[in-house]
């Protein structure tokens, strides 16, 4: 539940000031708006979202279940999702965490009994008298890594923690609801479990799983002798935590609170010691520009994430990844070593003299309000730009429409919209299109960028000729996402070839543009039939060749009912809003 705005400022430490303004602009716009972890659920919401941590939003009593981003784009647009009827794992947790024990722990001891797929095809719902030891913070940590044992889902039952993580995030009207029908929003009495797990967590100790898989678990007791036996690194390397399964206001100070007892000892961490504090990916999908150990040299490394799996933190296969709680990483970070116990085992102060930690305290939520902060967007932005809808289709054919370019053999993505460096520009549509089609090779003069302009009959880069001819009006009327945006932000409403990669044919189908096949280059051509625009049904295409002459072809296409109405609507997302209104 930390605001984005901490991570700003290691992104930008990280990075540069290349993307600043994009950080400030996420930053900004978090704070005014109150987005923090979990800031889009509430009670019994189903919510489909296009990451596999969407199931944090089990924490306050949803049905969040993720997808793939295709998926996702379909739901949004009106859709049917079809998801088999999952079954559901009753998980009834009794007694009270205490001490070391985290809500961490928990999900690392499911994982341990359910194994990395155990939980496929399921709803994981927790449910009371020990659920009420676990803070909202905690159940996110839970349903988020409920993902990694294969779960649909995870799912908690309301409680007096939710309640008071929604106030504290002023959704005061949700809290109202739900204490008017508290009732509901727990398992019915007698219900019936696909499958039935009890932890008693009086009885459960800390715990941390790996190397290589977030099922292998044992207790941290346990761990030390364990690497001795399979002579794994006893030694840690680098000790990381945060990330959007524990980045919470009560993660961090927990382990800030181990910090301060190490602190006042003279102490420092023994091991490299790195913080997200705030709901990122960076290091836990391997991006921390790790330097301090050659690939494929065998080390052992700490963190809070979820995942461990080979070469999935540093891409290094000799990386020995355990998983664990943020206050245990500290300990060990602390300590250097995977052979040492917090509960019973001393640490030795710069004064010489022993001295054993005690178990972290921490305030669930901040004391202080959240600032709702203010609007800082400035719309002369080179990095960020509004995106304004594509203009409708106006039940016309398409008449004399000029050929940009005819490409030389294959167009991918890199040759469509190449990356590196554009990608500073990703949240800017009219500048990202400056990288438009610059890599395709022109069959005039088999050279790239260079293109002989159907206005001044000069050669110039694609994107010049392309923002030239729209500007006077010829062309349209106005692989990746951003290819498929450019073409239409800057040129027309039909693509014409041989064949298609599946994912460019969606995206193109998704901004509303039609998908073709074959055509000669410099001609004029007018493609009619789109009145009687249907799945099947060819439409005709016109082609006016330099001499006067002309021709007609049939042009195949594999629009179906919904993405026939992308098209009419001008893109997908402008059908979403006809569907909102």
């Amino acid at each position: 539940m930390a605001p984005y705005g901490l991570l700003v400022t290691r992104l930008q430490k990280a990075l540069g000031d290349i993307n600043q303004e994009v950080y400030n602009f996420l930053a900004t716009a978090c704070v005014k708006y109150g987005i923090i972890l979990e800031n889009y659920a509430y009670l019994r919401v189903l919510l489909i979202g296009s990451d596999s941590h969407i199931p944090n939003g089990g924490s306050l009593g949803g049905i969040c279940i993720g997808v793939g981003g295709a998926d996702a784009v379909e739901i949004m647009t009106g859709i049917p999702w079809e998801l088999k009827c999952p079954k559901v794992i009753g998980m009834k947790l009794t007694g009270s965490l205490f001490s070391w024990t985290s809500p961490k722990d928990v999900i690392l001891k499911v994982a341990g009994i359910l194994m990395v797929k155990g939980g496929t095809g399921a709803i994981m719902e927790y449910h009371r008298p020990g659920v009420d030891s676990v803070s909202c913070a905690g159940m996110v940590t839970i349903c988020n890594i409920g993902a990694e044992i294969g779960a649909t889902t995870s799912v908690f039952p309301y409680n007096h923690r939710m309640k008071k993580y929604l106030s504290k995030t002023s959704r005061a009207d949700i809290v109202n609801l739900a204490d008017d029908s508290k009732d509901h929003w727990a398992p019915d009495p007698g219900c019936h479990y696909d499958q039935l797990i009890e932890i008693n967590l009086s009885e459960l100790k800390p715990h941390i799983n790996g190397p290589f898989t977030p099922d292998q678990a044992r207790p941290v007791a346990e761990v030390g002798k364990v690497a001795e036996k399979e002579e794994w690194p006893l030694d840690l390397q680098v000790g990381l935590i945060g990330s959007c399964n524990n980045s919470s206001y009560e993660d961090l100070e927990r382990s800030a609170a181990v910090a301060k007892q190490a602190l006042a000892h003279d102490l420092k961490c023994k091991s490299q010691f790195t913080v997200v504090p705030a709901n990122a990916c960076g290091p836990c999908i391997g991006h921390w520009g790790r330097k301090d150990i050659q690939k494929g040299k065998k080390n052992t490394i700490v963190t809070s994430y979820n995942r461990n799996f080979t070469g999935h933190s540093d891409t290094n296969p000799e990386t020995h990844a355990f998983v664990t709680s943020p206050e245990i990483v500290t300990v060990l970070a602390i300590a250097g070593t995977l052979k040492f116990n917090p509960e019973t085992d001393y640490l030795l102060g710069k004064d010489g003299k022993k001295f054993k930690l005690e178990a972290p305290d921490a305030d669930e939520l901040p004391q202080a309000e959240f600032d709702p902060g203010q609007d800082t967007y400035h719309p002369t932005s080179q990095h960020l730009q509004l995106l304004e809808p594509f203009d409708r289709w106006d039940g016309k054919d398409l008449e004399d429409l000029q050929i940009l370019i005819k490409v030389k053999g294959k167009c991918t993505t890199d040759h469509m919209s190449p990356a590196d460096p554009w990608l500073k520009f990703c949240g800017h549509l009219d500048n990202i299109s400056n990288n438009l089609l610059i890599g395709a090779v022109n069959t005039e003069n088999s050279q790239a960028n260079s293109l002989c302009s159907a206005v001044t009959q000069e050669f110039g880069p694609v994107p010049d000729t392309a923002r030239y001819c729209k500007k006077h009006g010829i062309g349209a009327r106005t692989g990746s996402m951003h290819a498929t945006l450019e073409l239409h932000h800057l040129w027309g409403p039909a693509i014409i070839t041989k064949s298609f990669a599946r994912i460019h044919e969606n995206n193109l189908k998704k901004q509303g543009q039609l998908r073709l096949n074959k055509v000669h280059p410099v001609d004029k051509l007018t493609i009619q039939g789109l009145k009687d625009f249907a799945p099947g049904k060819p439409l005709k295409c016109v082609i006016k060749h330099p001499d006067g002459t002309q021709e007609t072809i049939h042009l195949n296409h594999t629009f179906d009912d919904m993405q026939i109405k992308w098209f009419h609507a001008g893109s997908a997302l402008n059908r979403m809003k006809e569907l909102q209104q």
